[in-house]
């Protein structure tokens, strides 16, 4: 009698489940994107503008140390 391969079983099955999730995934995408206007879409003057950082911050290495007992 020939022997069962659990390994293999196994691999498909986690294969399947990859391919469902990303299909799932695809459809989540474009129903967001039909849902969202694009940036492309929307008028300059409504685009979010990010704030400039401040000179001293973004020049300034984080320094993490440990606080003395």
């Amino acid at each position: 009698m020939a022997k069962v391969n659990y390994a293999f079983e196994k691999r498909q099955r986690e294969l399947a489940k990859k391919r469902k999730q990303d299909a799932k995934d695809a459809r989540k995408r474009e129903a967001r994107e039909a849902t969202e206007p694009s940036e492309a879409q929307a008028p300059p003057d409504q685009a979010p503008e990010a704030p400039a950082p401040s000179e001293d911050t973004a020049a300034a290495p984080r320094v993490h140390r440990r606080p003395t007992p």
